[in-house]
């Protein structure tokens, strides 16, 4: 292959315009998957009776040798080469000569590197649920260890109710396995062949696309062979899956820190994942969750740019498409990283400071809705019970109290129907254990989902 185009050029390409128009220095992460849709195609080939089973032996023989050189790091790429698709191409002919020119037959780079595409995204999908499943372990763990440890419940950032520990963190457990689920859904689609839509309207040379497809996994092949070299949607939807993911960590994340602040002092964290200041020697930095936190714009700004990159797209395929993969490798490369940190961070990383947090759930008036609730026990309208209670916190303001400190005596002067029943209402753990309706912070409910979660996660 002296020269990548055909003859109908005369000159050479420009060496910044050769340089600009190559993406051989990212796209060669996707060598393994070329191999293999090239494996794929030369078998089918076979199949078809379109080249000879000793050809096709020579050539995959030579892909193997191909994957052998990439492994051990000995293939040779150049901008020359424009894509990993000619560089495979280049080196196979370097192999076996001029047998190595038939491997092309009935494809196209378009429906190839769509193919190459999907190969490497599928795996990159399955190992990401590895790792969603690994950090809902990390969590389920840290769970389980607080059931019956309080935290305060906010709402607007301020002090709500009393929650289960466990239950905090379970909610997060449920939002991952919502990521897990909408990654399996954008696999469906991933997993698609476009292989055998050749450039953008299939191929004369009698191919057999769904043997291509059986042999390489795929599910199904494109109805539609413009569609085929032209969908990029499943990029974008794996962009948006992933963007959520970050969401839900960087919302955990931005937990972990101000937990960590000497204002809340809920957690404290350990060597293993927290670094110092070069000037205050006092200093504890959470920098993984601030990390975490930071890289969500990186992943965000991809999915913006993959939609603004086929917005305005003309069917079939455009170079436009070459900036999908850079955005797709760094989404994946950071997501992945992300949640390793993350799950570490969980695993030993920090230690929950539960005398603090049992001091911060007797210390405010969270428990002000179970005397309403109370006071509806005893046949008194909420919303008249709701103004009740408001007053009294209103009077305990005043007077630098909590809802405990009132005498039986003062808070049946504010109604009768009050009895020393009230006082065991009042307590934070009183208050948890009897939110007991389904999806609640009650202790019952949440060891429930805590041993849903062990089998869950143990399957």
């Amino acid at each position: 292959m002296a020269k990548t185009w055909s003859n109908r050029f005369e000159q050479g390409l420009n060496p910044v315009i050769e340089s600009f128009n190559a993406s051989i220095t990212f796209d060669i992460n996707l060598i393994q998957e070329d191999l293999d849709g090239s494996k794929a195609h030369v078998a089918m080939l076979a199949d078809c009776g379109i080249i000879s089973t000793k050809e096709a032996a020579q050539i995959d023989e030579a892909l193997e040798k191909i994957r052998l050189e990439a492994d051990q790091g000995f293939f040779q790429q150049n901008l020359v080469d424009e894509d990993v698709h000619y560089a495979v191409e280049r080196r196979l002919i370097e192999l076996i000569g001029p047998v190595g020119k038939k491997l092309h037959t009935g494809r196209s780079r378009n429906d190839q590197v769509g193919t190459d595409l999907r190969l490497w995204l599928r795996r990159q999908i399955d190992l990401l649920d590895i790792d969603l499943k690994r950090f809902q372990k990390a969590l389920f763990d840290q769970s389980n260890s607080h059931l019956y440890t309080l935290i305060p419940g906010y709402t607007h950032l301020q002090r709500a109710q009393p929650v289960s520990l466990a239950h905090h963190l379970l909610a997060y457990i449920e939002m991952i396995q919502r990521d897990r689920e909408r990654l399996l859904d954008v696999r469906k689609r991933v997993n698609i062949s476009p292989l055998g839509a050749a450039a953008l309207a299939g191929t004369s040379v009698p191919i057999n696309p769904r043997k291509t497809a059986s042999k390489l996994g795929f599910s199904d092949i494109y109805n539609n062979s413009l569609d085929a070299v032209s969908d990029r949607d499943f990029a974008v939807e794996f962009a948006s899956a992933s963007s959520l993911i970050m969401t839900h960590l960087s919302r955990l994340s931005e937990e972990v820190i101000l937990w960590a602040s000497e204002e809340f002092s809920f957690v404290q964290l350990t060597d293993r994942c927290a670094t110092g200041s070069s000037l205050m020697p006092q200093k504890k930095n959470p920098d993984v969750p601030e990390l975490v936190r930071g890289k969500c714009g990186r992943v965000f700004g991809h999915l913006q740019a993959l939609l603004t990159m086929i917005k305005g797209l003309p069917l079939a395929y455009n170079k436009d498409f070459q900036e999908d993969k850079e955005a797709l490798f760094d989404t994946v490369r950071t997501v992945r990283i992300s949640l390793e940190a993350m799950s570490i961070l969980l695993e030993e990383g920090l230690e929950f400071r539960t005398s603090r947090l049992s001091a911060a759930v007797e210390s405010d008036f969270s428990n002000a809705t179970d005397v309403a609730d109370y006071l509806v026990s005893k046949g008194i309208a909420f919303r008249e019970a709701y103004q009740i209670v408001g007053g009294v916190v209103k009077r305990c303001l005043d007077d630098g109290i909590l809802l405990r400190d009132l005498k039986i005596h003062e808070w049946q002067e504010i109604n009768p129907l009050i009895g020393r029943d009230l006082f065991d209402r009042l307590s934070p753990k009183q208050v948890v254990a009897s939110r007991i309706s389904e999806g609640g912070t009650g202790f019952s409910r949440v060891k429930e989902q805590l041993n849903y979660w062990r089998e869950a996660l143990a399957s």
